[in-house]
């Protein structure tokens, strides 16, 4: 534009900049090397078609895959099936950016096998799979990512909180807590079984033919769906599933889930989920029984299967209750559920052995990391919750200091004249009693 156009229109000039201010606040998560203005804008009005071609270039652009790498090294993790850490592969970052774009670019990419791993469920004897995925994998996958999220991000509902931009846990929370205070009191308690390994492929792959037309981006989507497995030095292709662990795999399980969102909401229900974890809290045990049989129905068309064991209607008005996201609601309270109370106090334990060779006040320090982070996730637990925990780790501490004059059991009876309260206050020891006191004023004012 010529400057005396700019010096003519100046009006018009200014609201069009107002307006790409404002587009690109309401997605300031995105890449902006990817999500350019004219870009934002196309998404917020939509595409012909409502499909997206040409984004391959975007993938592989220097820009998103470096923005991508620091992504990846940001979160840390393990090596893959290759062994080269975050660490190794910066050493030659440059050369091997430049080397995955042109791989991308010319269509000679291949990920490599995802090494399969199983780490216990918290609070569980159970374990669960993860599969970790190369470095160089990773950094295209979180390219990728950067691509296409936001292109699926505009269709979510809102009723879903799981690995989404902005979004979390205590989001869901509120939501839950807000439906229950307004009489809903009938809860359908649900849950997926063995979600992220059963996704049916060729149905997720046309869920996502529905907004993308680049062939290419498609080719590359499925590559990752088609990786191998490393376990134990056997290498097998799952014929189901997104791999647990993946950078891309929460995206595209609430891709496959999007349809339940909408179908839920339109039908008036109170859903609400996080990735495979949801409940639906109705008015009556009518609109409750309902509300599963609908989700029953769709899970069995959409090649799911609920959990039997783990998925029940609940009378929460009656004084039932139920779990989620960590919490148990029941008679009008909420507290830790009994795997994050055992998750807890296992890690407590592990912090605070008796023949602990650390100093008190380094040994507090610690307990204190895991105390501060804790709290602020279950601060809104019933006051009671806080007294009990607080006496308990002042008795591990107290069990640390009777053992070194000698003495043995655990911390009791003329300890807490030895070591007082106070005492422990002096050294630091972070006080979940006082923290939900402090919580609570500021509440109030």
């Amino acid at each position: 534009m010529k400057a005396y156009d700019l010096e003519a229109n100046p009006s018009k000039v200014s609201e069009q900049t107002k307006q790409e201010g404002e587009v690109r606040s309401r997605w300031l998560w995105t890449e902006p090397s990817v999500w350019t203005e004219r870009m934002l804008a196309a998404l917020e009005t939509g595409v012909k078609g409502g499909k997206w071609f040409s984004l391959i270039d975007k993938v592989y652009s220097l820009e998103n895959l470096q923005a991508s790498f620091e992504k990846v090294s940001s979160n840390g993790g393990s090596a893959g099936v290759d062994h080269e850490g975050i660490k190794e592969y910066e050493k030659h970052l440059e050369s091997n950016l430049e080397r995955l774009s042109e791989q991308l670019r010319a269509g000679t990419y291949c990920p490599q096998a995802i090494r399969r791993v199983w780490i216990p469920k918290p609070g569980s004897r159970e374990q669960r799979p993860l599969g970790i995925p190369t470095v160089r994998d990773r950094v295209v996958q979180t390219a990728l990512r950067n691509v296409v999220e936001p292109i699926f991000e505009r269709e979510f509902a809102d009723n879903s909180y799981g690995f989404r931009p902005g979004r979390g846990c205590k989001d869901a929370l509120r939501e839950v807590d807000r439906l229950l205070k307004s009489g809903h009191g009938w809860v359908v308690d649900a849950d997926l079984r063995g979600y992220f390994d059963s996704i049916p492929k060729a149905k997720l792959k046309q869920r996502v033919t529905e907004r993308i037309a680049d062939g290419r981006v498609l080719s590359l989507l499925e590559q990752f769906l088609q990786q191998e497995v490393l376990e134990e030095m056997k290498q097998w292709t799952p014929e189901s599933g997104t791999p647990q662990g993946a950078v891309i795999s929460p995206l595209l399980a609430n891709v496959y889930l999007n349809p339940l969102d909408w179908k839920m909401r339109q039908e008036g229900l109170g859903m609400i989920r996080y990735a495979d974890d949801f409940v639906i809290l109705c008015r009556d045990q009518a609109q409750a029984e309902g509300a599963l049989r609908l989700v029953q129905e769709w899970v069995k068309e959409n090649g799911l299967s609920l959990h039997p064991e783990k998925t029940s209607i609940v009378n929460w008005s009656g004084g039932e209750g139920f779990d989620f996201l960590g919490y148990h609601f029941e008679g009008g309270k909420r507290w830790p559920r009994r795997k994050s109370e055992k998750k807890f106090k296992d890690t407590i334990r592990q912090k605070t052995p008796r023949c602990s060779g650390y100093g008190l006040q380094a040994t507090i320090a610690d307990i204190n990391r895991t105390l501060k982070g804790w709290f602020e996730y279950y601060k809104h637990s019933h006051h009671n919750v806080f007294s009990s925990f607080d006496g308990w780790i002042r008795m591990r501490l107290r069990s640390i200091l009777r053992k070194r004059i000698g003495l043995k059991g655990r911390g009791r009876g003329a300890d807490h004249q030895r070591w007082t309260n106070a005492y422990f206050a002096e050294q630091g020891l972070f006080s979940l009693v006082q923290a939900h006191a402090q919580a609570c004023q500021s509440a109030k004012r």
